[in-house]
């Protein structure tokens, strides 16, 4: 996983798991304390996220409406558009460009 930006914008690559949650929360949470408005992270670079993934964006997405401050996904991929309908985070999470509309399920 890698992750370059700075405090208004950041991309996230590799891999979002167990494995490197601890380094992505102390990147994630330096760019929120140290900026201002919106946070946006780019996830198009991103190959895959684990719930422990998603947990880092969650609670980096809580910590920012704690600062006065937005995260903003832009980027995301099908198949993590998908889990985020599921889970009903799409509610949620400020996504650029909302959630295709292949991505929800079908009635």
């Amino acid at each position: 996983m890698h992750i370059r930006g700075d405090h208004a914008e950041l991309v996230v690559g590799g891999r979002l798991d167990v494995r490197s949650a601890a380094d992505a929360r102390t990147v994630l949470h330096a760019a929120v304390d140290d900026g201002v408005g919106d946070l946006v992270l780019d996830l198009s670079s991103l190959d895959s996220w684990d719930a422990t993934g998603l947990g880092v964006i969650m609670g980096a997405h809580r910590r920012a409406g704690r600062c006065g401050r937005r995260l903003v996904l832009r980027g995301v991929p099908p198949q993590m558009q998908r889990l985020l309908v599921a889970t009903r985070l799409h509610r949620i999470l400020a996504i650029e460009g909302g959630i295709a509309a292949e991505s929800l399920p079908r009635v």
